[in-house]
């Protein structure tokens, strides 16, 4: 049933790029969906995070959809098509996981992933070299920042990396201001640019102190200022107006009745 269901997907995908299928679908390409792609990643991520199993399944499938795109794109130009991709991973699992396919024994996790270390650089023809464990062992590549930033500072505090307390934090952040400030004034952009990412990393330990996602707590502050930008549009739009048009002192008044609309 499941292997019906997937074959009707791509299916439907290679009507959609077909001649006769959809002109917005017949124009892209890997390079013009990669925006869509992160998109519903990150859509996924919102289900999770709001527990909600409907959305999920929805998401999810969006998700799919996008790894269909990719592979049908690559079908049309004889590279390779979706069961390869399948045939692909599923080979790689079974051979990262001798333990379970292959009847070899690992006492814990980390004896786990170094060899899984080990048998990722044979495959890439690269050596391994054995390292000290690390806290930061397994931390997934190419996260965005932010998350990445949380990760890290949450694995440094599990071993007491931390500030003992918010307080602490809000003084390492009012210090990382002044020295931002500093070099914005030297007029030094390197030096701007470093400050400013001190600045990003104490605030995301700030968030980890009062237990906020600060992915998620950034995500609801775009919503709230979309949300209220939008408010003023309206407004000025209502009244003949244009945004661009409109004074400052004009756009702040709307911003202000927006928040109080809000509360």
């Amino acid at each position: 049933m499941l292997g019906e269901q997937i074959l009707r997907l791509v299916e439907i995908m290679a009507r959609l790029r077909s001649s006769q299928g959809c002109p917005w679908d017949r124009e892209q390409d890997h390079q013009s969906l990669k925006p869509y792609l992160v998109e519903e990643a990150y859509e996924v991520l919102e289900a999770i995070e709001n527990r909600d199993d409907q959305a999920l399944r929805e998401e999810l499938g969006d998700l799919l959809l996008q790894v269909v795109f990719h592979a049908q794109l690559a079908n049309e130009e004889g590279r390779f098509h979706l069961g390869e991709v399948v045939e692909g991973i599923c080979e790689k699992l079974i051979r990262r996981h001798p333990h379970v396919f292959a009847g070899m024994e690992f006492q814990t996790s980390g004896e786990v992933l170094q060899n899984w270390k080990k048998i990722k650089a044979a495959e890439k023809g690269t050596p391994f070299e054995e390292k000290p464990p690390s806290i930061f062992d397994g931390l997934p590549g190419n996260m965005p920042a932010l998350t990445e930033a949380h990760q890290i500072s949450r694995r440094a505090a599990r071993v007491g990396f931390d500030w003992p307390a918010v307080q602490d934090v809000f003084e390492k952040l009012a210090e990382e201001v002044g020295e931002l400030k500093e070099a914005v004034q030297s007029q030094t952009p390197a030096r701007a640019r470093e400050e400013l990412g001190d600045l990003l990393f104490v605030v995301v330990n700030l968030a980890r102190q009062l237990g906020a996602d600060p992915d998620l707590a950034l995500r609801q502050a775009n919503q709230k200022f979309m949300r209220r930008f939008r408010f003023m549009e309206e407004k000025i739009a209502r009244q003949g107006g244009k945004l661009e048009q409109s004074s400052l002192e004009e756009m702040e008044t709307l911003w202000q009745q927006a928040k109080q609309e809000e509360h």
